[in-house]
């Protein structure tokens, strides 16, 4: 997503009482990952800090016109796949047997002779990482291009926790590139030391635990936004806003 707005900017456009809480339950670049302190990330935004993690709307998508107008539900089916994809992607990383040391055959590159080891599979670990920024990345796209209010706050807390994880993810390959999107060094993974991959990607309060909850809630706005259409194809907003605390809840 591009164009970021402060995240006071946002609230005062939409004062939906939402607890923003859960904006700080993101993760860390130690091994307390997930144990953030609410109060000193509330003075950072206050003080302006933050102000490049919430990247809520493009400039064009005004706040005129994101109360009046919403996506298609053709879009809003694709936002729900790919979210829905994510959070599948996430979850497969906490897959346990994914850290577990197996027997690896591996060739000689000058001799061409195979020999067995014991070894973590880093060609599995590499493909599930790669799919799921893929995914990731493809999240970031639909949801920088949405109209939907919900949508774009929860993928906004996303981007914005996935910025305060860059210092750790860099140590295991992964950078943060162009419009938020993340970039994959397979080398530089394989290389990483292995509890710090277990500490990005397992576990309920890890970088992947947290943004499969994220997705959840993205998967949920783009849901509800698109039961909110009409026979006649329009689109109610009273509907929407009858339930647009529900998924705030629940990231």
């Amino acid at each position: 997503m591009s164009e970021i707005k402060s995240c006071s900017d946002y609230t005062s456009k939409y004062n939906s009482n939402v607890d923003y809480s859960a904006l700080f339950g993101g993760t860390s670049d130690s091994s307390s990952v997930g144990n953030t302190n609410m109060l000193s990330d509330y003075a950072a935004i206050k003080n302006g800090s933050y102000g490049k993690l919430m990247k809520a709307y493009y400039a064009k998508q005004d706040a005129e016109k994101l109360s009046g107008k919403g996506d298609t539900s053709q879009k809003l089916a694709l936002m729900k796949t790919n979210a829905d994809s994510l959070k599948k992607s996430a979850d497969a990383l906490n897959d346990a047997s994914l850290w577990e040391k197996k027997k690896i055959k591996k060739k000689d590159v000058k001799t061409g002779e195979e020999t067995e080891v014991e070894d973590y599979d880093w060609d599995a670990i590499a493909k599930k990482v790669k799919s799921f920024i893929d995914d990731y990345n493809d999240v970031v796209k639909e949801a920088g291009e949405s109209n939907t209010k919900d949508v774009l706050r929860n993928a906004s807390w996303m981007t914005g926790m996935t910025d305060k994880t860059s210092h750790l993810l860099s140590k295991i390959g992964i950078t943060i590139g162009k419009g938020n999107k993340l970039e994959l060094d397979k080398d530089e993974l394989k290389k990483a030391d292995i509890s710090s991959l277990k500490t990005v990607f397992t576990g309920y309060n890890s970088f992947a635990g947290k943004t499969a909850q994220k997705a959840a809630g993205i998967s949920n706005a783009a849901n509800r936004a698109s039961a909110t259409y009409t026979n006649n194809g329009t689109y109610s907003k009273k509907d929407s806003s009858l339930t647009s605390s529900k998924i705030d809840k629940e990231v």
